[in-house]
Protein backbone atom coordinates (compact mmCIF):
# COMPACT_ATOMS: atom_id res chain seq x y z
CA UNK A 1 0.00 0.00 0.00
CA UNK A 2 1.21 3.49 -0.80
CA UNK A 3 1.28 5.38 2.49
CA UNK A 4 2.43 8.72 3.86
CA UNK A 5 5.93 9.28 5.18
CA UNK A 6 4.76 11.22 8.22
CA UNK A 7 3.02 8.19 9.70
CA UNK A 8 6.02 5.90 9.16
CA UNK A 9 8.42 8.43 10.66
CA UNK A 10 6.15 9.08 13.64
CA UNK A 11 5.97 5.37 14.47
CA UNK A 12 9.73 4.91 14.12
CA UNK A 13 10.49 7.86 16.39
CA UNK A 14 8.10 6.58 19.01
CA UNK A 15 9.63 3.09 18.88
CA UNK A 16 13.27 4.27 18.62
CA UNK A 17 13.62 2.36 15.34
CA UNK A 18 14.33 3.49 11.79
CA UNK A 19 12.84 2.93 8.36
CA UNK A 20 15.07 1.81 5.52
CA UNK A 21 14.95 4.09 2.48
CA UNK A 22 16.32 2.43 -0.65
CA UNK A 23 17.15 4.02 -3.99
CA UNK A 24 15.81 2.51 -7.19
CA UNK A 25 17.37 3.15 -10.58
CA UNK A 26 15.82 0.26 -12.49
CA UNK A 27 12.37 -1.25 -12.22
CA UNK A 28 14.10 -4.36 -10.89
CA UNK A 29 15.36 -2.30 -7.95
CA UNK A 30 11.84 -1.12 -7.15
CA UNK A 31 10.41 -4.63 -7.36
CA UNK A 32 13.16 -6.02 -5.13
CA UNK A 33 12.86 -3.23 -2.54
CA UNK A 34 9.14 -3.77 -2.06
CA UNK A 35 9.45 -7.57 -2.13
CA UNK A 36 12.17 -7.37 0.52
CA UNK A 37 9.92 -5.21 2.70
CA UNK A 38 7.12 -7.75 2.30
CA UNK A 39 9.51 -10.55 3.31
CA UNK A 40 10.45 -8.59 6.43
CA UNK A 41 6.87 -7.50 7.12
CA UNK A 42 8.04 -3.93 7.63
CA UNK A 43 7.42 -0.50 6.04
CA UNK A 44 9.88 0.80 3.48
CA UNK A 45 10.71 3.99 1.58
CA UNK A 46 11.17 3.52 -2.16
CA UNK A 47 13.38 6.38 -3.34
CA UNK A 48 13.86 7.88 -6.79
CA UNK A 49 16.70 10.38 -7.09
CA UNK A 50 17.18 13.26 -9.48
CA UNK A 51 20.03 11.25 -11.01
CA UNK A 52 17.70 8.30 -11.61
CA UNK A 53 15.16 10.61 -13.24
CA UNK A 54 17.90 11.97 -15.50
CA UNK A 55 18.90 8.44 -16.47
CA UNK A 56 15.34 7.74 -17.65
CA UNK A 57 15.01 11.13 -19.33
CA UNK A 58 12.30 12.23 -16.90
CA UNK A 59 10.87 11.30 -13.53
CA UNK A 60 7.55 10.10 -14.94
CA UNK A 61 8.54 6.68 -16.43
CA UNK A 62 10.20 5.26 -13.32
CA UNK A 63 7.86 7.07 -10.91
CA UNK A 64 4.72 5.60 -12.44
CA UNK A 65 6.19 2.13 -12.15
CA UNK A 66 7.27 2.73 -8.56
CA UNK A 67 3.87 4.10 -7.57
CA UNK A 68 2.12 1.08 -9.08
CA UNK A 69 4.43 -1.32 -7.24
CA UNK A 70 3.86 0.57 -3.98
CA UNK A 71 0.10 0.56 -4.41
CA UNK A 72 0.05 -3.23 -4.84
CA UNK A 73 2.30 -3.92 -1.84
CA UNK A 74 1.08 -5.72 1.28
CA UNK A 75 3.17 -3.47 3.56
CA UNK A 76 3.31 0.34 3.87
CA UNK A 77 5.48 1.84 1.12
CA UNK A 78 6.29 5.51 0.62
CA UNK A 79 7.53 6.60 -2.80
CA UNK A 80 10.01 9.41 -2.15
CA UNK A 81 11.83 11.85 -4.44
CA UNK A 82 15.45 11.91 -3.25
CA UNK A 83 18.04 14.68 -3.66
CA UNK A 84 16.00 16.96 -5.88
CA UNK A 85 18.11 20.03 -6.57
CA UNK A 86 15.66 21.39 -9.12
CA UNK A 87 12.34 22.91 -7.99
CA UNK A 88 10.78 21.91 -11.31
CA UNK A 89 11.47 18.26 -10.51
CA UNK A 90 9.66 18.68 -7.19
CA UNK A 91 6.68 20.07 -9.07
CA UNK A 92 6.78 17.09 -11.45
CA UNK A 93 6.79 14.73 -8.48
CA UNK A 94 3.82 16.47 -6.89
CA UNK A 95 1.88 16.29 -10.15
CA UNK A 96 2.53 12.54 -10.30
CA UNK A 97 1.12 12.07 -6.80
CA UNK A 98 4.40 11.67 -4.90
CA UNK A 99 3.93 13.02 -1.40
CA UNK A 100 7.42 12.73 0.08
CA UNK A 101 10.40 14.68 -1.26
CA UNK A 102 13.95 15.52 -0.27
CA UNK A 103 14.87 18.98 -1.55
CA UNK A 104 18.61 19.54 -1.64
CA UNK A 105 19.89 23.11 -1.77
CA UNK A 106 22.89 22.24 0.42
CA UNK A 107 25.39 23.41 -2.21
CA UNK A 108 24.02 26.94 -1.88
CA UNK A 109 24.93 29.43 0.83
CA UNK A 110 23.08 29.03 4.11
CA UNK A 111 20.69 31.98 3.49
CA UNK A 112 19.95 30.73 -0.03
CA UNK A 113 19.42 27.19 1.23
CA UNK A 114 16.93 28.50 3.81
CA UNK A 115 15.06 30.66 1.29
CA UNK A 116 14.73 28.01 -1.41
CA UNK A 117 13.90 25.23 1.03
CA UNK A 118 11.22 27.30 2.75
CA UNK A 119 9.60 28.04 -0.61
CA UNK A 120 9.55 24.34 -1.52
CA UNK A 121 8.16 23.43 1.91
CA UNK A 122 5.31 25.90 1.47
CA UNK A 123 4.41 24.44 -1.95
CA UNK A 124 4.65 20.87 -0.73
CA UNK A 125 2.75 21.36 2.50
CA UNK A 126 -0.10 22.95 0.53
CA UNK A 127 -0.76 19.53 -1.04
CA UNK A 128 0.12 17.38 1.99
CA UNK A 129 3.66 16.48 0.96
CA UNK A 130 6.35 15.64 3.54
CA UNK A 131 9.69 17.43 3.02
CA UNK A 132 13.23 16.43 3.96
CA UNK A 133 16.21 18.77 3.51
CA UNK A 134 19.87 18.95 4.48
CA UNK A 135 22.59 21.35 5.49
CA UNK A 136 25.94 21.57 3.73
CA UNK A 137 28.98 23.60 2.88
CA UNK A 138 29.30 26.07 0.03
CA UNK A 139 30.69 24.26 -3.01
CA UNK A 140 30.98 20.91 -1.27
CA UNK A 141 30.88 18.13 -3.84
CA UNK A 142 28.70 16.00 -1.58
CA UNK A 143 27.01 18.89 0.21
CA UNK A 144 26.41 17.93 3.81
CA UNK A 145 28.14 14.62 3.21
CA UNK A 146 31.51 15.77 1.95
CA UNK A 147 34.31 14.15 3.95
CA UNK A 148 34.90 15.95 7.25
CA UNK A 149 31.71 18.03 7.17
CA UNK A 150 29.61 17.94 10.33
CA UNK A 151 26.20 19.42 11.09
CA UNK A 152 26.12 21.96 13.91
CA UNK A 153 23.21 21.29 16.32
CA UNK A 154 22.39 24.99 16.83
CA UNK A 155 22.44 25.67 13.09
CA UNK A 156 20.27 22.59 12.53
CA UNK A 157 17.68 23.90 14.99
CA UNK A 158 17.69 27.33 13.33
CA UNK A 159 17.36 25.78 9.88
CA UNK A 160 14.38 23.62 10.87
CA UNK A 161 12.65 26.58 12.50
CA UNK A 162 13.27 28.86 9.50
CA UNK A 163 12.18 26.39 6.81
CA UNK A 164 9.48 24.26 8.42
CA UNK A 165 10.96 21.02 7.06
CA UNK A 166 9.58 17.71 8.28
CA UNK A 167 12.94 15.92 8.48
CA UNK A 168 16.62 16.81 8.35
CA UNK A 169 19.51 14.93 6.74
CA UNK A 170 22.59 15.46 8.88
CA UNK A 171 26.33 15.09 8.35
CA UNK A 172 27.81 12.86 11.03
CA UNK A 173 30.56 10.93 9.25
CA UNK A 174 29.00 9.11 6.31
CA UNK A 175 29.58 9.85 2.64
CA UNK A 176 27.71 9.09 -0.57
CA UNK A 177 28.65 6.29 -2.99
CA UNK A 178 30.90 4.32 -0.63
CA UNK A 179 31.28 0.72 -1.81
CA UNK A 180 33.25 -0.33 1.29
CA UNK A 181 31.64 -0.27 4.75
CA UNK A 182 34.25 1.62 6.76
CA UNK A 183 32.54 4.88 7.77
CA UNK A 184 32.61 5.73 11.47
CA UNK A 185 29.69 7.84 12.66
CA UNK A 186 29.70 10.43 15.44
CA UNK A 187 26.95 9.03 17.66
CA UNK A 188 27.41 11.78 20.23
CA UNK A 189 26.71 14.40 17.57
CA UNK A 190 23.63 12.48 16.41
CA UNK A 191 22.29 12.56 19.97
CA UNK A 192 23.00 16.29 20.36
CA UNK A 193 21.21 17.10 17.10
CA UNK A 194 18.30 14.85 18.12
CA UNK A 195 17.97 16.86 21.33
CA UNK A 196 18.21 20.17 19.46
CA UNK A 197 15.58 19.61 16.76
CA UNK A 198 12.04 18.28 16.88
CA UNK A 199 11.96 16.50 13.50
CA UNK A 200 13.19 13.06 12.39
CA UNK A 201 16.88 12.81 11.48
CA UNK A 202 18.04 11.15 8.28
CA UNK A 203 21.33 9.38 7.56
CA UNK A 204 22.52 9.58 3.95
CA UNK A 205 25.46 7.58 2.65
CA UNK A 206 24.51 4.60 4.82
CA UNK A 207 25.94 2.06 2.36
CA UNK A 208 29.38 2.87 3.76
CA UNK A 209 28.39 2.23 7.39
CA UNK A 210 28.81 -1.26 8.92
CA UNK A 211 25.82 -2.96 10.54
CA UNK A 212 26.80 -2.16 14.11
CA UNK A 213 27.30 1.49 13.17
CA UNK A 214 23.79 1.65 11.70
CA UNK A 215 22.25 0.07 14.78
CA UNK A 216 24.09 2.51 17.04
CA UNK A 217 23.06 5.49 14.89
CA UNK A 218 19.41 4.50 15.20
CA UNK A 219 19.79 4.09 18.96
CA UNK A 220 21.19 7.63 19.15
CA UNK A 221 18.44 9.26 17.12
CA UNK A 222 18.42 8.42 13.40
CA UNK A 223 14.90 7.71 12.07
CA UNK A 224 15.44 7.22 8.31
CA UNK A 225 18.42 5.38 6.82
CA UNK A 226 19.17 5.91 3.11
CA UNK A 227 20.81 3.07 1.17
CA UNK A 228 21.66 3.13 -2.51
CA UNK A 229 25.17 2.01 -3.44
CA UNK A 230 24.94 -1.15 -1.31
CA UNK A 231 22.05 -2.44 -3.44
CA UNK A 232 23.98 -1.74 -6.64
CA UNK A 233 26.98 -3.65 -5.30
CA UNK A 234 24.81 -6.66 -4.44
CA UNK A 235 23.01 -6.62 -7.80
CA UNK A 236 26.19 -6.19 -9.83
CA UNK A 237 27.96 -9.02 -8.00
CA UNK A 238 25.21 -11.42 -9.07
CA UNK A 239 25.17 -10.16 -12.65
CA UNK A 240 28.94 -10.62 -12.90
CA UNK A 241 28.69 -14.11 -11.44
CA UNK A 242 26.07 -15.23 -13.97
CA UNK A 243 27.89 -13.72 -16.94
CA UNK A 244 31.19 -15.25 -15.84
CA UNK A 245 29.59 -18.68 -15.56
CA UNK A 246 27.52 -18.33 -18.75
CA UNK A 247 29.25 -15.95 -21.17
CA UNK A 248 26.83 -16.94 -23.93
CA UNK A 249 23.83 -15.39 -22.12
CA UNK A 250 22.14 -12.50 -23.92
CA UNK A 251 18.69 -12.41 -22.28
CA UNK A 252 18.92 -9.77 -19.49
CA UNK A 253 16.29 -11.62 -17.47
CA UNK A 254 18.78 -14.44 -16.96
CA UNK A 255 21.20 -12.24 -15.04
CA UNK A 256 18.85 -9.60 -13.66
CA UNK A 257 16.64 -12.17 -11.92
CA UNK A 258 19.37 -13.36 -9.51
CA UNK A 259 20.46 -9.74 -9.13
CA UNK A 260 16.94 -8.73 -8.18
CA UNK A 261 16.68 -11.67 -5.76
CA UNK A 262 19.93 -10.63 -4.06
CA UNK A 263 18.70 -7.06 -3.64
CA UNK A 264 15.44 -8.38 -2.18
CA UNK A 265 17.32 -10.41 0.42
CA UNK A 266 19.59 -7.49 1.36
CA UNK A 267 16.64 -5.11 1.75
CA UNK A 268 14.86 -7.57 4.03
CA UNK A 269 18.02 -8.04 6.09
CA UNK A 270 18.63 -4.32 6.52
CA UNK A 271 15.01 -3.59 7.39
CA UNK A 272 15.12 -6.21 10.13
CA UNK A 273 18.42 -4.75 11.37
CA UNK A 274 16.94 -1.24 11.64
CA UNK A 275 13.45 -2.20 12.77
CA UNK A 276 11.92 -3.55 15.98
CA UNK A 277 13.88 -6.19 17.89
CA UNK A 278 12.94 -9.63 16.63
CA UNK A 279 11.48 -8.37 13.36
Amino acid sequence: MNTDMAGIARTCRADATAVGAFNAILLEHAEAIVAGAEDAGLPVVLQLSQNAASYHGALTPIARGALAIAEAASVPVTVHLDHAEDEALVDEALALGIRSVMFDASRASYPENVRRTAEVVARCHAVGCWVEAELGEVGGKDGAHAPGVRTDPAEAAAFVAATGVDALAIAVGSSHAMSSREAVLDDGLIARIRDAVDVPLVLHGSSGVPDDGLVSAVRHGITKVNVGTRLNVVLTEQVRRVLAERPDVTDPRTYLTPGRDAVRAEVARLLRLLGPAGA
